[in-house]
Protein backbone atom coordinates (compact mmCIF):
# COMPACT_ATOMS: atom_id res chain seq x y z
CA UNK A 1 0.00 0.00 0.00
CA UNK A 2 2.81 2.37 0.88
CA UNK A 3 4.56 1.58 -2.40
CA UNK A 4 1.33 2.26 -4.30
CA UNK A 5 0.90 5.61 -2.56
CA UNK A 6 4.48 6.59 -3.35
CA UNK A 7 4.04 5.62 -7.01
CA UNK A 8 0.81 7.60 -7.22
CA UNK A 9 2.49 10.64 -5.65
CA UNK A 10 5.40 10.39 -8.09
CA UNK A 11 3.04 10.22 -11.06
CA UNK A 12 1.11 13.21 -9.74
CA UNK A 13 4.27 15.28 -9.27
CA UNK A 14 5.59 14.40 -12.72
CA UNK A 15 2.22 15.22 -14.27
CA UNK A 16 2.08 18.54 -12.46
CA UNK A 17 5.58 19.47 -13.58
CA UNK A 18 4.63 18.48 -17.11
CA UNK A 19 1.55 20.69 -17.08
CA UNK A 20 3.55 23.64 -15.75
CA UNK A 21 6.24 23.06 -18.38
CA UNK A 22 3.60 23.00 -21.11
CA UNK A 23 2.15 26.27 -19.85
CA UNK A 24 5.62 27.82 -19.70
CA UNK A 25 6.75 26.81 -23.19
CA UNK A 26 3.43 27.25 -25.02
CA UNK A 27 2.03 30.28 -23.22
CA UNK A 28 2.54 32.65 -26.14
CA UNK A 29 0.58 30.31 -28.41
CA UNK A 30 -2.27 30.64 -25.91
CA UNK A 31 -1.94 34.43 -25.66
CA UNK A 32 -1.41 35.33 -29.32
CA UNK A 33 -3.30 34.01 -32.33
CA UNK A 34 -1.84 35.77 -35.42
CA UNK A 35 -4.30 36.58 -38.18
CA UNK A 36 -3.68 37.44 -41.85
CA UNK A 37 -4.51 40.90 -43.22
CA UNK A 38 -7.78 40.34 -45.07
CA UNK A 39 -8.25 43.91 -46.31
CA UNK A 40 -5.22 44.85 -48.38
CA UNK A 41 -6.90 47.81 -50.07
CA UNK A 42 -5.75 50.31 -47.43
CA UNK A 43 -2.24 51.76 -47.72
CA UNK A 44 0.26 50.42 -45.20
CA UNK A 45 2.95 52.10 -43.20
CA UNK A 46 5.98 49.90 -42.51
CA UNK A 47 7.70 50.58 -39.19
CA UNK A 48 11.29 49.39 -39.03
CA UNK A 49 11.80 47.13 -36.01
CA UNK A 50 14.47 44.87 -34.57
CA UNK A 51 12.50 41.97 -36.13
CA UNK A 52 12.15 43.52 -39.59
CA UNK A 53 9.03 45.61 -40.06
CA UNK A 54 5.62 46.05 -38.47
CA UNK A 55 2.79 46.92 -40.86
CA UNK A 56 0.11 49.47 -40.09
CA UNK A 57 -3.05 49.87 -42.18
CA UNK A 58 -3.61 53.58 -42.65
CA UNK A 59 -6.00 56.23 -43.82
CA UNK A 60 -4.05 59.46 -44.05
CA UNK A 61 -5.88 62.75 -43.56
CA UNK A 62 -4.11 66.07 -43.14
CA UNK A 63 -4.81 67.84 -39.88
CA UNK A 64 -4.11 67.62 -36.18
CA UNK A 65 -6.22 64.54 -35.40
CA UNK A 66 -5.22 60.89 -35.53
CA UNK A 67 -6.48 57.60 -34.13
CA UNK A 68 -4.22 54.68 -33.21
CA UNK A 69 -5.78 51.24 -32.74
CA UNK A 70 -4.42 48.20 -30.93
CA UNK A 71 -6.65 45.16 -31.24
CA UNK A 72 -7.28 41.84 -29.55
CA UNK A 73 -5.14 38.72 -29.54
CA UNK A 74 -6.88 37.14 -32.54
CA UNK A 75 -7.91 40.16 -34.60
CA UNK A 76 -7.19 41.35 -38.10
CA UNK A 77 -6.84 45.07 -37.42
CA UNK A 78 -7.55 46.00 -41.05
CA UNK A 79 -11.15 44.84 -40.64
CA UNK A 80 -11.87 47.92 -38.50
CA UNK A 81 -10.93 50.53 -41.09
CA UNK A 82 -14.51 51.09 -42.25
CA UNK A 83 -15.86 51.32 -38.68
CA UNK A 84 -13.30 53.89 -37.52
CA UNK A 85 -13.51 55.85 -40.77
CA UNK A 86 -17.22 56.30 -40.03
CA UNK A 87 -16.90 57.06 -36.30
CA UNK A 88 -13.84 59.35 -36.70
CA UNK A 89 -14.21 60.98 -40.14
CA UNK A 90 -11.76 63.80 -39.32
CA UNK A 91 -8.99 61.56 -37.98
CA UNK A 92 -6.08 59.97 -39.75
CA UNK A 93 -6.30 56.28 -38.85
CA UNK A 94 -3.51 53.86 -37.96
CA UNK A 95 -4.37 50.18 -37.31
CA UNK A 96 -1.37 48.18 -36.09
CA UNK A 97 -0.74 44.60 -37.18
CA UNK A 98 1.23 43.06 -34.34
CA UNK A 99 4.44 41.17 -34.99
CA UNK A 100 3.48 37.95 -36.75
CA UNK A 101 0.05 39.39 -37.69
CA UNK A 102 -1.09 40.68 -41.07
CA UNK A 103 2.29 40.40 -42.78
CA UNK A 104 4.34 41.98 -39.99
CA UNK A 105 7.73 40.44 -39.27
CA UNK A 106 8.73 38.59 -36.12
CA UNK A 107 6.76 36.97 -33.35
CA UNK A 108 4.62 38.82 -30.78
CA UNK A 109 5.83 39.58 -27.28
CA UNK A 110 5.08 42.22 -24.68
CA UNK A 111 8.46 43.93 -25.10
CA UNK A 112 8.23 43.91 -28.90
CA UNK A 113 4.66 45.22 -29.07
CA UNK A 114 5.44 47.98 -26.58
CA UNK A 115 8.38 49.09 -28.73
CA UNK A 116 6.23 49.09 -31.86
CA UNK A 117 3.47 51.09 -30.18
CA UNK A 118 5.92 53.82 -29.18
CA UNK A 119 7.34 53.90 -32.71
CA UNK A 120 3.87 54.17 -34.24
CA UNK A 121 2.89 56.99 -31.92
CA UNK A 122 6.06 58.92 -32.71
CA UNK A 123 5.45 58.54 -36.45
CA UNK A 124 1.83 59.68 -36.15
CA UNK A 125 2.61 62.49 -33.70
CA UNK A 126 5.13 63.98 -36.11
CA UNK A 127 2.16 64.83 -38.35
CA UNK A 128 -0.80 64.97 -35.95
CA UNK A 129 -0.65 66.61 -32.52
CA UNK A 130 -3.96 65.26 -31.20
CA UNK A 131 -3.70 61.48 -31.04
CA UNK A 132 -6.56 59.34 -29.73
CA UNK A 133 -5.56 55.81 -28.75
CA UNK A 134 -7.96 52.84 -28.67
CA UNK A 135 -7.00 49.48 -27.19
CA UNK A 136 -9.23 46.40 -27.17
CA UNK A 137 -8.74 43.38 -24.92
CA UNK A 138 -5.05 42.43 -25.27
CA UNK A 139 -4.47 45.77 -26.98
CA UNK A 140 -5.74 47.67 -23.94
CA UNK A 141 -2.50 46.75 -22.17
CA UNK A 142 -0.45 48.12 -25.06
CA UNK A 143 -2.57 51.29 -25.17
CA UNK A 144 -2.19 51.84 -21.41
CA UNK A 145 1.59 51.47 -21.64
CA UNK A 146 1.66 53.93 -24.54
CA UNK A 147 -0.47 56.50 -22.71
CA UNK A 148 1.92 56.29 -19.75
CA UNK A 149 4.92 57.13 -21.93
CA UNK A 150 3.57 59.47 -24.62
CA UNK A 151 1.31 62.60 -24.72
CA UNK A 152 -1.91 60.84 -25.75
CA UNK A 153 -4.88 63.20 -26.17
CA UNK A 154 -7.56 60.68 -25.17
CA UNK A 155 -7.52 57.01 -24.30
CA UNK A 156 -10.26 54.43 -24.89
CA UNK A 157 -9.82 50.99 -23.34
CA UNK A 158 -12.36 48.34 -24.32
CA UNK A 159 -12.77 45.18 -22.21
CA UNK A 160 -9.50 46.05 -20.44
CA UNK A 161 -7.77 44.31 -17.54
CA UNK A 162 -5.56 45.15 -14.60
CA UNK A 163 -3.00 42.60 -15.82
CA UNK A 164 -2.76 39.44 -17.89
CA UNK A 165 -0.87 38.04 -14.92
CA UNK A 166 -3.89 38.41 -12.63
CA UNK A 167 -6.23 36.96 -15.24
CA UNK A 168 -3.91 33.99 -15.77
CA UNK A 169 -3.62 33.37 -12.03
CA UNK A 170 -7.42 33.22 -11.86
CA UNK A 171 -7.77 30.87 -14.82
CA UNK A 172 -4.92 28.55 -13.77
CA UNK A 173 -5.10 28.56 -9.95
CA UNK A 174 -3.21 25.26 -9.81
CA UNK A 175 -0.10 26.70 -11.52
CA UNK A 176 2.56 29.16 -10.26
CA UNK A 177 1.57 31.61 -12.99
CA UNK A 178 3.49 34.49 -11.42
CA UNK A 179 6.72 32.54 -11.89
CA UNK A 180 5.91 31.13 -15.31
CA UNK A 181 4.43 34.03 -17.26
CA UNK A 182 6.61 35.93 -19.74
CA UNK A 183 4.18 38.66 -20.86
CA UNK A 184 2.40 40.17 -17.87
CA UNK A 185 0.82 43.35 -19.34
CA UNK A 186 0.46 45.03 -15.96
CA UNK A 187 -1.76 47.96 -16.90
CA UNK A 188 -2.37 48.76 -13.24
CA UNK A 189 1.28 49.86 -13.02
CA UNK A 190 0.84 52.49 -15.75
CA UNK A 191 -2.64 53.77 -14.89
CA UNK A 192 -1.65 56.07 -11.98
CA UNK A 193 0.69 58.05 -14.26
CA UNK A 194 -1.78 58.43 -17.14
CA UNK A 195 -3.18 61.97 -17.36
CA UNK A 196 -5.11 61.73 -20.65
CA UNK A 197 -8.91 61.61 -20.27
CA UNK A 198 -9.71 57.91 -20.34
CA UNK A 199 -12.84 55.90 -21.10
CA UNK A 200 -13.06 52.26 -20.02
CA UNK A 201 -15.82 50.18 -21.61
CA UNK A 202 -16.64 46.77 -20.15
CA UNK A 203 -19.12 44.00 -20.96
CA UNK A 204 -21.22 43.02 -17.97
CA UNK A 205 -21.13 39.30 -18.88
CA UNK A 206 -17.49 39.08 -19.95
CA UNK A 207 -16.14 35.62 -19.10
CA UNK A 208 -12.78 36.07 -20.82
CA UNK A 209 -11.85 39.24 -18.91
CA UNK A 210 -14.06 39.19 -15.80
CA UNK A 211 -15.50 42.56 -14.83
CA UNK A 212 -13.53 42.64 -11.57
CA UNK A 213 -10.30 43.02 -13.54
CA UNK A 214 -11.66 46.06 -15.40
CA UNK A 215 -12.91 47.56 -12.16
CA UNK A 216 -9.50 47.02 -10.55
CA UNK A 217 -7.85 48.88 -13.43
CA UNK A 218 -10.36 51.71 -13.15
CA UNK A 219 -9.51 52.04 -9.47
CA UNK A 220 -5.79 52.39 -10.28
CA UNK A 221 -6.26 55.66 -12.20
CA UNK A 222 -5.91 59.00 -10.45
CA UNK A 223 -9.24 60.46 -9.38
CA UNK A 224 -11.15 62.11 -12.20
CA UNK A 225 -9.00 60.77 -15.04
CA UNK A 226 -10.95 57.66 -16.02
CA UNK A 227 -14.64 56.89 -16.53
CA UNK A 228 -15.98 53.33 -16.52
CA UNK A 229 -19.01 52.39 -18.60
CA UNK A 230 -20.48 48.88 -18.30
CA UNK A 231 -22.61 47.59 -21.18
CA UNK A 232 -25.39 45.35 -19.88
CA UNK A 233 -26.30 41.98 -21.40
CA UNK A 234 -23.11 41.75 -23.48
CA UNK A 235 -20.07 39.49 -23.32
CA UNK A 236 -16.49 39.79 -24.55
CA UNK A 237 -17.33 38.98 -28.16
CA UNK A 238 -20.78 40.56 -28.53
CA UNK A 239 -20.03 44.02 -27.14
CA UNK A 240 -18.67 45.28 -30.47
CA UNK A 241 -22.12 45.22 -32.06
CA UNK A 242 -23.89 47.08 -29.26
CA UNK A 243 -25.31 50.50 -30.22
CA UNK A 244 -24.43 52.01 -26.82
CA UNK A 245 -20.83 50.85 -27.20
CA UNK A 246 -20.54 52.40 -30.65
CA UNK A 247 -22.09 55.63 -29.43
CA UNK A 248 -19.67 55.90 -26.51
CA UNK A 249 -16.69 55.58 -28.82
CA UNK A 250 -18.09 58.13 -31.25
CA UNK A 251 -18.82 60.64 -28.48
CA UNK A 252 -15.41 60.37 -26.82
CA UNK A 253 -13.59 62.58 -29.30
Amino acid sequence: MQRFAFSFLKIAVVSYIGLCATLFFYQRKLLYAPQPRADESAPTLALATDAGSTLVSTREIKGDKALLYFGGNAEDASSYMREFSASHPNHAIYLMHYRGFGGSSGTPSEVGLFKDALALFDAAYAQHKEVVVIGVSLGSGIAAYLARHRPVARLILITPYDSILNIGAGKFPWAPVRWLLHDKYESWRYAPQISAPTLLIAAANDNLIPLKHTQALHGAFAKGVATLKIIANEDHNSIGGNAEYLALIGQFQ
